[in-house]
């Protein structure tokens, strides 16, 4: 069985440099771009389903990648990116400035702390992670696409690496980008990171 984790496309608050939680924002023409062309290097992949993240972005990115396969795009709450809360929105300049001792303690790095009005790493990386084992017990011998986001992903690549969650700035994920896990018996590998070779054209 095959996950195949996708980052959505680029945003205006990508650009901008501000974090990006619930709020609904549709991509940049550079954004459709990306997905234009990640959905054309997907084209060829066998692909049984394709799960989202109920957000605009990514919404707009699984729909692309899903017309090619003749599939209806299943929405999954639990593929949200984090809960930002009161940082949402926010251009991370105006976060260190405002917010500066959470900004330190984000930085240091822990799964315990909570974005202000907002969720924990660990709390997101248990509701990805269900809907991880749902995929895989709903799907044996499937390949199934997942498009979601920054945070989200890397709280599923952490708990499949087995590496601490608060490890995970240690991993950088490029927008529009592919990784790729593979569920083997009771081993998962991740067999693809950060793949964006496809934007070679952009």
């Amino acid at each position: 069985m095959k996950i195949i984790l996708v980052r959505h496309g680029e945003t205006q608050w990508n650009r901008e440099n501000r974090i990006v939680g619930h709020t609904e924002i549709g991509l940049t023409p550079d954004g459709h771009r990306q997905v234009a062309l990640l959905a054309r290097a997907l084209g060829e992949e066998k692909i049984d389903a394709i799960y989202s993240s109920p957000l605009r972005r990514a919404v707009e990115t699984a729909s692309a990648i899903a017309e090619r396969h003749g599939l209806e795009v299943v929405i999954d709450d639990a593929l949200k990116e984090v809960d930002a809360g009161e940082l949402d929105g926010i251009a991370i300049e105006e976060v260190v400035r405002r917010y500066g001792d959470f900004w330190e303690a984000w930085v240091r790095g822990t799964d315990t702390l909570r974005m202000p009005g907002g969720e924990t790493m660990g709390e997101l990386q248990l509701r990805a992670w269900s809907v991880v084992t749902r995929v895989v017990g709903d799907h044996p011998d499937s390949t199934v696409i997942m498009v979601s986001h920054t945070l989200t992903i890397l709280s599923i690549l952490t708990t499949v690496l087995g590496m601490p969650l608060a490890d995970f700035r240690r991993l950088r994920l490029g927008l529009a980008s592919i990784n790729t896990l593979d569920f083997k018996g009771s081993v998962t590998s991740l067999v693809g990171f950060n793949d964006t070779c496809h934007l070679v054209e952009m």
